[in-house]
């Protein structure tokens, strides 16, 4: 096979992955485990995980499920409320429980009703942060009802995201799940001060892939998938092997009954597929020699750690749609796959 077929990159990892609870993390735990050394974990539970205490139990709780002999690694986050305790917040930092913050506006997606509404209050947790060096993750939304949903993340960017990067110079910052050009040339012109993960499904739909033929409500998530020219511009930063751009699933699983109704949840499972995807795109490009910064040196460098000394191999091959996951209650969980197809898959995983 030549080279151009077959590539061995450093185990990567994931910096946003949704892994849920009880029956639903036991039945996904696998998949991410199966390709990623660590996953930032997101906080969006019911209830949240605010604090330390509930961040240790929530550990407790995937390491409990891990495969015997993966050595996954869950980095776990804080679910930032306008009543967090600065204190509790930077202690959870220090003592090695959380590695980051998740700023999620309130009603801008899954579980986030108790998210923030007013930045200004929640500025003091943002100051210690500053001081201590924890990084803030930014689901970067709007939620104002006037705002069209296409544009809620470059309204985020002009009326927030500037201002907070202004008053919070020393504040490391992710803007995650980028969908924009606008985010792309935000991050862009942040010279380094702003990292920024993009989703596989983001780099191969666009807003038409929702409607292809009917409501397709397995490509529905939250950033929603934008025009055409937005998904060249991920594309592209993607590539470019700028260090500010590095991997992150937003692998959300929600069972088929839930994405299949009447007011269906957003997220897109991608887990088993992600790193096939993303081969496929960098491959598409002809930028496979960057598929390893992008998926493992980018995210580590932002994070202050090492790189994974594993290895992980993908290879050019057709490979057939990931079958659903059956849950415990009889249910299933709909894996994504991109429109045409994957022409890649991992071939080894070490």
């Amino acid at each position: 096979m030549s080279p151009s077929n077959r590539l061995t990159i450093r185990r990567p990892d994931d910096w946003h992955l949704h892994l849920r609870d009880g029956d639903m993390l036991a039945t996904v735990i696998g998949d991410s485990a199966r390709h990623f050394a660590r996953a930032i974990v997101m906080p969006n539970l019911v209830p949240p995980v605010r604090t330390a205490k509930d961040a240790l139990a929530y550990r407790r709780r995937i390491e409990a499920v891990i495969p015997e002999g993966s050595g996954f690694q869950p980095l776990m986050t804080l679910y930032l409320t306008e009543d967090s305790d600065p204190d509790d917040v930077t202690a959870a930092h220090r003592d090695g429980v959380a590695v980051a913050v998740k700023l999620y506006p309130a009603g801008a997606t899954t579980n986030s009703d108790s998210g923030v509404r007013d930045l200004d209050r929640v500025r003091p947790v943002l100051e210690a942060m500053e001081k201590a060096g924890m990084p803030l993750l930014i689901h970067g939304e709007v939620t104002d009802p006037d705002i069209d949903i296409f544009d809620r993340e470059a309204v985020f960017i002009e009326r927030h995201l500037t201002r907070l990067m202004a008053d919070h110079p020393g504040l490391k910052v992710v803007l995650e799940h980028c969908t924009t050009a606008d985010a792309v040339g935000f991050v862009e012109a942040a010279g380094g001060r702003l990292g920024a993960t993009i989703t596989p499904h983001h780099l191969v739909i666009n807003r038409n892939a929702i409607f292809q033929g009917g409501i397709r409500p397995h490509h529905y998530c939250l950033p929603i998938a934008k025009r055409e020219r937005h998904r060249l511009a991920l594309r592209r930063a993607a590539v470019s092997g700028n260090p500010a751009f590095f991997l992150g699933t937003d692998s959300a699983p929600h069972p088929i009954h839930a994405k299949e109704a009447a007011c269906g949840c957003a997220g897109i499972y991608n887990a088993p597929t992600a790193l096939a995807t993303y081969a496929q795109v960098f491959a598409e490009e002809g930028a496979l020699d960057r598929l390893e910064g992008f998926a493992s040196l980018h995210g580590p460098a932002f994070y202050g750690l090492a790189p994974n000394a594993a290895r992980l191999t993908l290879e050019a091959a057709p490979a057939d749609a990931e079958p659903d996951r059956a849950l415990a209650d009889g249910g299933g969980l709909h894996v994504f796959t991109p429109p045409g197809g994957l022409s890649w898959r991992v071939a080894e995983a070490g």
